[in-house]
């Protein structure tokens, strides 16, 4: 698909190309049929450091992105800064994906995992990804294989250990894919450097932030924020992003 958003007179329009309904799959990607309200609501109740990041972050969703490709970007996310990820994922698609010609542009469609299994750990080195090219190689051949299959699981403990069997694959990495992707799983409390600073700051207080343990920042979430942590996580990472 090749979407293009804009706001005009204080409404959001899209147009584009897409396979299948526009309408549906707008509104499945960015979430539009969940009530955002209600858990702002049921959050800013939490505590006044919640309330204010969500004040501050009211417009943020989370999308619903296709799990492969949020699976193999993450991979490339490890130890990487964004403009390189960018850039990794757009060679990617121009080697091995769909082209889309739209408006006089061409855009390229993120490649499946069938013609990523085209590509040896020698092409993907070429992409850029260094050391992670053997660990995007062995995933897309575990896909292939259908010795993994995700879509099976819907217990969130069941699908990170799943996850973790991937190469590649660490406990931040799983709980990103969990939350952004087509899983869906808001429970889970995504933990880096960010994170870890803001839970320090408004929760924990300790002198040295670095010593401040993921389990220990998990269990404070789950018992804070429940079933919806992962969503909690992402207003409290807007706050300390942008103060």
């Amino acid at each position: 698909n090749v979407l293009n958003a804009k706001e005009q007179n204080h409404q959001i329009i899209f147009d584009g190309i897409c396979d299948g309904d526009i309408k549906e799959i707008v509104t499945q990607y960015f979430d539009l049929d969940r009530d955002y309200d209600d858990i702002k609501n049921k959050l800013s109740k939490i505590d006044e450091p919640l309330k204010n990041s969500i004040d501050y972050g009211s417009g943020i969703r989370l999308l619903n992105q296709d799990l492969w490709e949020t699976t193999i970007s993450f991979i490339i996310s490890a130890n990487n800064n964004i403009p390189r990820i960018k850039g990794i994922i757009e060679r990617m698609a121009r080697r091995y994906g769909n082209k889309i010609e739209w408006k006089g542009n061409e855009y390229y469609t993120f490649p499946t995992p069938e013609q990523l299994s085209k590509a040896s750990v020698e092409d993907l080195r070429a992409l850029g990804l260094g050391f992670r090219d053997k660990r995007i190689y062995d995933t897309t051949k575990l896909v292939i294989s259908k010795q993994i299959d995700l879509k099976q699981e819907t217990d969130s403990k069941k699908i990170k250990e799943t996850l973790l069997t991937l190469p590649g694959v660490g406990p931040k990495v799983a709980d990103c894919i969990m939350l952004f992707s087509t899983l869906k799983c808001l429970d889970v409390f995504p933990v880096d450097v960010w994170v870890r600073r803001v839970m320090n700051e408004l929760y924990f207080k300790l002198p040295d932030e670095t010593k401040l343990k993921r389990d220990q920042i998990e269990k404070l979430a789950t018992e804070k924020y429940g079933d919806l942590a992962g969503l909690a996580q992402q207003y409290l990472f807007y706050w300390k992003r942008e103060a």
